[in-house]
């Protein structure tokens, strides 16, 4: 048997072996024809039933495991030395001591109550790990105590979190998404998340910034976008000079779209991190999360805020590709200390990608550009424009920029871009 056929047959058995493990389905309506809707043997399930809380305040984590004890820890994310390299993993730096959990007799959910310490804002998680090496993460983000403690606001893409989760809950074999079924038409915003409960492509989109942020010593007011909700366009502007959105923000609701152009049109600075952002209309019921519309098609286009329009996805192609440089004479500041000139390429980009389009604000110049990543005529660009009232807009336009931000060119890139944004 030569060498290829060998390694043919071990991926065949290797994808019936995690089939059969992982619990796949067939499902309607979606991006793919199968999609991991149930937990590894490995995973130990678990969810804070808010997605952000303040130093001081009682968290409240339900764990849903058969074990008679288990070891619970509190991480940060991202200040960590060592890198995650795994989907179904977090690495961070502990802050408080492990504390051992006892169930009652054939008992499956405990409901434990978490004190968040005074820890400085970002991402947080508890560590679950049981004796038989079963192991669980759940993720909080800690708010600062004050809002406005940092001049720099960072938002977590929460909500995109939580669209991309596939868990089955109802137990029809169907993960609890519209990307599984389109006829879905809400999330359950407290579900756990799949891979051990790690948010879905954190690895890919998220964890780079989050370490950057961390191993720059960037101050910055970490939050949800839960958070956002109970912010006006003008208590943003009074309280931050930038506001970024660090990885996939698709899914905002009407108030955080009114407040968001509002902060802009006042002056307020904005970098968007991914692309795909400000897409979809959503609405906050309780616990659930009900997509409404399109942006776009209720004559709200998002490139009309973020500079660049959605263009599409890489549609099981994977034909992703580097940025060649456009812009070092519209913003030499960005590239200052990177060696790129124009004709320059750096990185591997795509996945979703955005453009300048006929909706993008006047004086929209292109950064960067990735010529037809996904057939001709449909190019990444990364924008930037500024207002007359002198707010100042980057959006990378890409999927996975923010994902890279450890890398050498990325890294400097946003130490160019958060000077000049950050600055009043």
């Amino acid at each position: 048997m030569t060498r290829a056929r060998t390694a043919v047959l071990v991926a065949a058995v290797l994808l019936v072996a995690a089939v059969a493990v992982a619990g796949y389905a067939v499902v309607r309506g979606g991006r793919s024809s199968t999609r991991v809707v149930t937990d590894a043997p490995s995973a130990i399930r678990a969810a804070f039933r808010a997605r952000s809380y303040e130093p001081g305040a009682p968290a409240r984590l339900v764990v849903t495991a058969r074990a008679r004890r288990l070891a619970i820890r509190i991480f940060h994310a991202g200040p960590e030395e060592e890198w995650t390299r795994r989907n179904d993993e977090l690495k961070g730096v502990p802050v408080t001591m492990t504390r051992t959990l006892r169930w009652a007799p054939g008992g499956a959910t405990l409901r434990v109550d978490v004190r968040v310490g005074d820890w400085p804002s970002g991402l947080y998680f508890a560590r679950l790990a049981a004796p038989d090496g079963r192991v669980g993460f759940a993720p909080l983000v800690v708010r600062p105590r004050r809002l406005g403690k940092s001049r720099v606001l960072v938002v977590l893409p929460t909500n995109t979190w939580q669209a991309y989760n596939f868990r089955d809950v109802d137990g029809n074999g169907v993960g609890d998404t519209w990307y599984a079924d389109s006829d879905i038409d809400s999330v359950d915003l407290t579900r756990p998340f799949l891979d051990r409960g790690v948010p879905p492509h954190f690895r890919g989109y998220d964890y780079g910034f989050v370490r950057w942020l961390a191993h720059t010593r960037k101050h910055a007011d970490v939050v949800a976008d839960d958070d956002v909700e109970r912010l006006s366009g003008r208590a943003l502007h009074r309280l931050y000079d930038l506001v970024v959105f660090s990885g996939h923000e698709e899914y905002v609701t009407p108030h955080v779209y009114d407040a968001i152009v509002r902060y802009r049109d006042v002056g307020g600075n904005l970098a968007f991190l991914s692309a795909n952002n400000f897409f979809y209309r959503v609405e906050r019921r309780g616990h659930r999360l009900y997509r409404t519309d399109r942006w776009r098609d209720i004559g709200r286009p998002e490139g009309r805020l973020t500079g660049a329009g959605y263009v599409g996805w890489f549609e099981n192609k994977w034909r992703n590709g580097a940025y060649t440089v456009v812009g070092t004479r519209a913003a030499p500041w960005l590239f200052r200390g990177t060696g790129l000139r124009n004709g320059d390429r750096f990185g591997t980009y795509g996945i979703e990608i955005d453009r300048r389009d006929g909706n993008s604000p006047r004086g929209t110049f292109v950064l960067a550009r990735a010529r037809a990543l996904f057939g001709n005529g449909r190019s990444a660009e990364m924008t930037y424009y500024e207002t007359p009232r002198g707010a100042k807009v980057f959006s990378a336009g890409v999927m996975n920029f923010g994902g890279s931000a450890s890398q050498p060119i990325p890294s400097r890139l946003l130490e160019n871009l958060w000077r000049r944004l950050s600055a009043p």
